[in-house]
């Protein structure tokens, strides 16, 4: 004999279903925000240390004015210190660190290949 305690009507099973449903659906989108920002980060890492091993790189280095890797190496400096602050940053956060990156080592990377002939 089954105990009334044990049985659980069909409309309550349908209501713990969605509501299992639904908590499966967050979690689901809480690890896909988590990937993205993950995947961010580990970007702006990538970047950041590629500079400076760019900038290090003889070939480059010696063709860059001293005032442009200045700027580079302290930018780098920078993001890495952020990054080590902000590790809970937001996707977005790290993804406007990038860009900013970006915007100041592409002009003097674009500006060194064209003197050079390249």
């Amino acid at each position: 004999m089954v105990r009334s305690s044990a049985r659980v009507s069909i409309p309550m099973r349908l209501l713990l279903m969605d509501a299992a449903v639904q908590e499966v659906q967050k979690y689901k989108f809480d690890d896909e925000e988590q990937k993205k920002k993950v995947k961010v980060k580990n970007a702006l890492e990538n970047y950041a240390y590629n500079m400076m091993n760019t900038v290090k790189d003889e070939k480059i280095a010696s063709k860059l004015p001293e005032a442009d890797k200045k700027k580079i190496e302290d930018a780098i400096e920078q993001a890495i210190q952020w990054l080590d602050g902000n590790q809970l940053a937001e996707a977005d956060e790290f993804d406007d660190k990038m860009k900013e990156l970006k915007s100041i080592f592409n002009p003097i990377i674009a500006k060194m290949y064209q003197g050079c002939g390249w």
